[in-house]
């Protein structure tokens, strides 16, 4: 038992495939109560480390953690307070959301109380308490990944580690499964969530850690790393903005360039976070200008991925 109080330490994780290198020196601590974001390029190592994390694969050198308990040595001990989904779920399709409840339990070695306990509950958090008795053969992908984190917190995990936890789903499902994680982070557990899309990370996240072939290249809350990064907006408007309502626009405070793509759409560079957004809003609409829309063009997250990670598969 290692004494700390995070909830996941990982130390100089490394993974090789013969010669090939998956994971390279990986040391990351998420603290309890975050939900961390894990991003990087396809290979860059985010499955592996999850799947070193709950023992699907082993490491070739360095250390990991779970509630303080070696994740390498002694995984079954490590993996009790952990719940996880990594890659896409799959279940027997005879079975129902009871029945695939009752099964984890009883390898879980929980007894049928408390089987029947948190499995209502779990359900009723997912929203699939309708759907108790149904077959998961009729099931949809989003259906199946809900029910793939109800079996990750039967438990009452202290952690869950999601790998691509929206991943193939439609936009509905990726609403559900995003409001979730949200309702989750209202609790005391702590979450791990690898993805490709930076806009999720941006939006349920509380820090975003990076790596590209391994090494972690930074990992900081949204808010340091958005500080100072410059933002794109797209601004719709009733009417084309006149030349001196468009030199008006140009002059105001943390705009660093604006162009005009057609006569009612402009693009906009801003310096700063939501607050400079939100007082530039202000000052247009104060100038006279009747505005339709007014939206990000990219998620502020994303300029620090493009600049950190090198051009790849992405």
């Amino acid at each position: 038992m290692r004494e700390t109080t995070d909830p996941i330490v990982i130390e100089h994780l490394s993974k090789n495939y013969g010669g090939q290198v998956a994971l390279n020196n990986l040391s990351l601590t998420v603290s309890s109560g975050l939900c961390v974001g894990y991003l990087g390029p396809n290979g860059a190592g985010k499955t592996t480390t999850i799947k070193i994390l709950t023992d699907l694969l082993g490491a070739t050198s360095g250390d990991a953690y779970l509630n303080g308990i070696d994740a390498i040595r002694h995984p079954e001990a490590a993996l009790e307070g952990v719940g996880a989904v990594v890659e896409t779920p799959e279940f027997y399709p005879q079975l129902t959301p009871r029945e695939c409840l009752s099964y984890i339990g009883r390898i879980r070695g929980m007894s049928s109380d408390a089987i029947a306990r948190r499995s209502h509950a779990v359900l009723e958090q997912l929203k699939l308490l309708e759907v108790t008795d149904k077959r998961t053969g009729q099931f949809s992908k989003g259906m199946k990944q809900r029910l793939a984190i109800a079996q990750a917190l039967l438990h009452d995990p202290s952690i869950l580690i999601l790998d691509e936890p929206t991943s193939g789903l439609d936009p509905r499902g990726m609403v559900e499964v995003r409001d979730i994680i949200k309702e989750l982070k209202k609790t005391d557990i702590t979450i791990l969530m690898s993805s490709h899309l930076l806009n999720e990370v941006q939006e349920v996240c509380d820090k975003v850690a990076i790596i590209d072939r391994g090494p972690l290249l930074t990992y900081d809350s949204l808010e340091n790393l958005s500080a100072g990064q410059e933002v794109t907006l797209t601004i719709t408007t009733l009417e084309p903005v006149t030349p001196p309502e468009f030199e008006v626009i140009k002059a105001l405070k943390c705009v660093t360039s604006v162009k005009r793509t057609e006569n009612n759409t402009l693009i906009l560079r801003l310096s700063g976070g939501a607050e400079e957004q939100s007082k530039l809003l202000r000052e247009i609409l104060n100038s006279g200008v009747n505005v339709v829309s007014y939206t990000p063009q990219h998620a502020a997250i994303e300029d620090v991925y493009l600049h950190l990670v090198s051009e790849g598969d992405y």
